[in-house]
């Protein structure tokens, strides 16, 4: 039976991308962003979001791709924002089908119909990809914001810097234990959404260095963030609005409290192991974390 430490270490890894899997969001990507640039004149165009920061968990989806508009398209930016966006989910629909693509608050989403199983497989195929156009503005960027009707300012490179400083100071283990909070996020109907908020908030709720104990970091960590989860949270690129403001009050007490339900878990969790229970506590780690948590 594995112990502890030993099933945690086997379900970050299984949360990392494959060789299969890289392969597949390779091909697609690369693939659809070939096609944009016979449709749309592009000054840059690159993957970026939680798979660039490698922060991005399983089922593979919402895979960021960002089209930074040249000279041709400049009109765009005087217009409202969601025509910008309906001009992507024209081209893409005339690829993919118009079921497959739909415009949300500041992107295009392009489902590839792949099916995830019970176990969240999907046959090492990525499920869907995020299409966001954006302007450039000095070092930084303006991406259309639909709902509010107007542009966002946001710079990627700086979320991947802060990232990577992250992953440093705690010996390594920040980004994996990020992939094991948002896998948590997925299988508890996502109470924090968007997602990158709790990559947010895990820059300053994961304290380093790491301890050595993921049960007790996790244990920690849950604690930490239904404790801090009313406060305001900034872009980390201080460009953009904040983050939280996508939540309402509502929605974060919700959240708030199924992050202290996963507290109380982690405790049980802990208590059972140290009762000797092992084979109990692997159970209740995975009625936690959910099917990727291993057994054996």
């Amino acid at each position: 039976m594995l112990t502890t430490d030993e099933a945690f270490r086997k379900f970050k890894s299984r949360l990392e991308l494959n060789e299969k899997e890289q392969k597949n969001v390779s091909a697609r990507h690369k693939e659809l962003r070939e096609y944009l640039r016979e449709r749309f004149d592009l000054e840059d165009d690159f993957l970026t979001g939680s798979y660039k920061r490698y922060t991005k968990t399983k089922p593979l989806k919402d895979v960021d791709i960002f089209c930074v508009l040249g000279k041709k398209e400049k009109h765009y930016r005087d217009e409202l924002p969601s025509n910008v966006l309906e001009a992507f989910r024209k081209e893409l629909a005339a690829k993919y089908g118009a079921e497959a693509v739909k415009v949300q608050r500041r992107s295009v989403s392009v489902d590839f119909g792949v099916v995830v199983d019970a176990e969240d497989n999907t046959d090492y195929r990525v499920v869907s990809m995020d299409v966001v156009p954006a302007f450039p503005l000095g070092k930084n960027y303006e991406i259309p914001d639909k709902d509010d009707g107007g542009w966002i300012k946001t710079n990627p490179t700086v979320h991947e810097d802060k990232a990577i400083e992250a992953h440093a100071a705690y010996q390594g283990e920040w980004k994996g234990i990020v992939r094991m909070l948002k896998y948590w996020n997925n299988h508890h109907d996502k109470p924090i959404k968007p997602s990158f908020l709790l990559e947010v908030m895990a820059l300053e709720c994961l304290h380093p260095p790491f301890n050595g104990r993921f049960e007790y970091e996790f244990q920690a960590a849950f604690n930490t963030l239904a404790n801090r989860m009313a406060d305001r949270w900034e872009d980390p690129a201080r460009l953009g609005p904040p983050v939280s403001d996508m939540m309402t009050a509502d929605k974060k007490q919700a959240a708030k409290q199924a992050l202290q339900q996963a507290a109380r878990e982690t405790t049980l969790a802990i208590d059972l192991e140290r009762q000797g229970k092992n084979g109990e506590a692997l159970q209740a780690w995975r009625r936690l974390f959910g099917p990727k948590f291993p057994l054996s």
